[in-house]
């Protein structure tokens, strides 16, 4: 559905005009009011009693139009061209593990500037590519104009903790997920310090989908701060072909590990085989069942399972597992990992309270290491490996905005493959390439997901 609103529809018509200028942007006229995909705060208590799988993002999440927030020092205010599905965005429908109201009132209440996001609705949605409208106060490295991905580290930097990693800052927040203003929306407000380069050789939908999730894999494998992957480790990597997965089997490839892909079915299988992946394991398949019931986990299966990962990688154990469902399979990870070796883990899809056996932690010298996101340093390398060709988007499928509810519900019932996009302001999915002989140099890998 294209904007309706006549200011929003000549912004649109600018910004994808040939030979548009900075100018050209910077006088344009900006809407009063922009359609954004929300929660509101009245819907919170609507699944109460239900199980987390019989909620459905359908219910709960609207396309509202919402007024445009007021431009505050150190911001940007961006025209979404295409956003893409997180897995907050799922708990943010759903309302678990907290109804993310009280993020936006913690926040609201640490400045007046703050107090903008504490409102009755919330603006979902942590990625975006786009073009810059406008800049704040203060902001000298962005201009109107600029074509832009986000990530979705917002932080204050007032405190001393976060100046040697950002994500230690006692303030830091996820965009569209612990702040408002979001970029499942016709335009979002980020800080400038979340602005990067829109890789020129994707389309805005492509170039949409890897913020996250690339820069969290990036941060979780690769980075000092998580794993600090090796050549030659070997990485158990669940759900490789998902979201998350996607980008730590390609990462993990790209650097000269050796994956060990945990997919669901044969169809995902495929899919890590196109990436590169060559040990994989179909846990349906083979039929791991790593709990005998609700409160009892199954040692017999992690010892299966870590017989299965030898056959794989000719006697060894894995150095590194990236670690992400959490509650379901925390148990085998620690077991399967090797004898001084570290489980990274973040997210926890499957449930927050972690249970396994010590034993194997502590007398094998095994590390557990929580990482989060990613701070604007390895986001940015995270998207320069993007820019480069070296790691590629992961985009299965594509809708508009106005059916992000069922984009969010294909998510959360694990029904898609790498990443859901959103095309808000695009008018279709194939716009906003600017290289296009690096992309078609790269055109298989682009499309591997499709």
């Amino acid at each position: 559905m294209k904007p309706v609103n006549p200011a929003m529809t000549e912004l649109l018509a600018t910004i994808t005009a040939p030979g548009r200028t900075a100018a050209d942007i910077a006088a344009l006229r900006l809407p009063e009011s922009y359609r954004a995909v929300t929660v509101r705060k009245e819907d919170v208590g609507m699944f109460d009693g239900m199980s987390s799988s019989a909620k459905d993002p359908r219910k709960s999440l609207h396309v509202d139009e919402v007024p445009l927030p007021r431009l505050g020092p150190g911001e940007a205010l961006v025209a979404v061209m295409a956003s893409s599905v997180n897995y907050n965005t799922v708990w943010s429908s759903i309302f678990e593990p907290l109804p993310t109201f009280g993020f936006l009132e913690r926040y609201g209440r640490t400045s007046p500037l703050a107090a903008r996001h504490d409102l009755p609705y919330h603006v979902l949605g942590s990625d975006l590519a786009g073009v810059v409208l406008r800049t704040g106060p203060g902001v000298h490295a962005w201009r109107p104009g600029d074509e832009v991905v986000a990530h979705c580290l917002s932080v204050e930097l007032e405190s001393p903790d976060g100046h040697g990693d950002t994500m230690l800052d006692p303030e830091q927040r996820i965009w569209g997920f612990e702040t408002n203003f979001g970029g499942l929306a016709e335009i979002a407000l980020v800080k400038s310090n979340q602005l990067m380069p829109k890789p020129g050789h994707l389309s805005w939908e492509e170039a949409a989908a890897p913020g996250l999730v690339n820069s969290t894999a990036y941060r979780q494998l690769v980075s000092r701060n998580g794993a600090a992957m090796k050549q030659g480790d070997n990485v158990l990597i669940w759900g490789a072909s998902g979201g998350l997965g996607s980008y730590a089997t390609q990462l993990a490839l790209a650097g000269g590990a050796t994956p060990v892909c945990v997919v669901s079915s044969p169809l995902k299988a495929e899919i890590c085989r196109r990436m590169g992946a060559e040990l994989i394991i179909d846990r349906s398949a083979e039929d791991y069942r790593f709990w005998k019931d609700e409160h009892t986990q199954d040692p017999r299966e992690w010892k299966r399972f870590g017989k299965r990962i030898r056959e794989l990688t000719g006697g060894e154990d894995v150095d590194i597992v990236f670690e992400h469902p959490g509650r379901e399979t925390f148990g085998a990870s620690v077991y399967v990992t090797r004898k001084g070796g570290t489980v990274v883990t973040c997210a926890s899809t499957s449930g927050f309270e972690h249970q396994y056996d010590n034993r194997y932690l502590w007398m094998s010298l095994k590390r557990i290491v929580g990482t989060h996101f990613a701070n604007y340093r390895e986001a940015w390398e995270a998207n320069r490996l993007i820019a480069k060709g070296l790691i590629h988007p992961t985009l299965s499928r594509v809708h508009p905005l106005e059916d992000t509810a069922l984009a969010v519900c294909e998510v959360h019932r694990n029904v898609h493959q790498g990443k859901v996009g959103i095309l808000c302001l695009a008018p279709g999915e194939g716009l906003g390439v600017r290289d296009h002989e690096l992309r078609e140099r790269h055109l298989t890998a682009i499309n591997r997901f499709r």
